[in-house]
């Protein structure tokens, strides 16, 4: 395929990179914050070069204190600049939930609109890079049930480039969830002179008549294999990257739920109590008499994170993405 001065193969850690950087030169008061994302350019080099850039003011390595990164960040948020800051690992955020909970979350409504809270908080999340617990973590249900705060996922290089600025443009706090090992392993064509979607909101990545599939994040990707194998054996899947998770956008998911009658969700989260249910319960309210058989649910196992020898048995695959649709299907 040939490529024009618009167009560019990379990666999501490439177009979260060149994301933030397109983010900084529009806007000089847009900033970076963060364990090592300066001089080291990030654990997963998200932000590598932007600090050499940019210089130390706008791209800070901060002390390991999730609590006083975000606690900054709200301070500078409030004098009018735009904070972007990285939380290393998903598992390292608790010690800054007090904040986004309790201040990130609750300043524009406690002040009437007054004080906007322009923040993105960048979240590396979910499993399969072979870490422990407090490293593949999933938090996402736990921000997206706090009102006040909006949760999105990209999954993948061309979201990654724009979701990332138009989470920054956004004068709402935004948490921005990153699949961690979707960052060097995919590879798409970005079309900067393409309009991008609008931020929130869900798109329907494979069309198809039998069993709609809703995923975000890391399991996009396992939901498009699925729908691959299943193809094979005549059951035309149809796969919806959420992207946001608050708020849902629920109108193509309604739409095609209404056309096949079943669903099957899956996230590497924790089944209880995840997105899955908030979904299972949006689903049937709307669409109770187009529902051939449950909305069924496919995810993490409730337990702790396991050792990275068993994480594979521990996340959502392709075959119990299957299985759920076999027993969707039975009904």
């Amino acid at each position: 395929m040939s490529t024009t001065l618009a167009t560019q193969r990379i990666t999501l850690a490439k177009g979260l990179n060149m994301g933030l950087r397109k983010a900084m030169e529009d806007d000089p008061k847009v900033l970076l914050m963060g364990e090592d994302v300066g001089k080291l350019g990030g654990v997963f080099r998200i932000t590598d070069g932007l600090q050499k850039d940019f210089g130390e003011d706008r791209v800070v390595d901060s002390p390991l204190a999730e609590s006083g990164i975000v606690g900054t960040a709200v301070g500078m948020a409030l004098r009018g600049y735009r904070p972007v800051v990285e939380i290393q690992f998903d598992g390292f955020v608790y010690p800054a939930y007090d904040q986004i909970v309790c201040q990130v979350a609750k300043m524009s409504y406690r002040s009437k609109g007054r004080s906007p809270m322009p923040m993105v908080i960048r979240i590396p999340f979910g499993g399969g890079i072979g870490a422990v617990e407090h490293h593949s973590e999933s938090p996402e249900a736990q921000f997206a049930h706090t009102p006040g705060l909006k949760v999105v996922a990209c999954s993948n290089p061309v979201d990654g480039y724009w979701m990332i600025q138009q989470a920054i443009a956004s004068d709402d706090p935004v948490i921005f969830l990153e699949p961690k090992r979707q960052y060097h392993a995919d590879k798409a064509d970005l079309d900067t002179s393409v309009q991008p979607a609008p931020l929130f909101t869900s798109r329907v990545v494979r069309q198809g008549s039998d069993v709609t599939v809703l995923a975000y994040g890391p399991t996009v990707k396992t939901a498009l294999k699925a729908a691959e194998a299943a193809a094979g054996e005549g059951r035309s899947l149809e796969v919806i990257d959420l992207r946001t998770l608050s708020p849902l956008d629920m109108a193509p998911v309604l739409e095609s739920v209404r056309r096949t009658g079943r669903v099957v969700v899956t996230h590497e989260a924790h089944v209880n109590l995840g997105m899955g249910a908030e979904l299972a319960a949006r689903i049937t309210e709307h669409c109770f008499y187009a529902l051939e058989a449950p909305v069924l649910r496919v995810g993490g196992f409730d337990t702790p994170y396991p050792a990275s020898r068993i994480e594979e048995d521990f996340l959502p695959d392709l075959d119990r993405v299957l299985d759920a649709v076999d027993r969707s299907m039975g009904f």
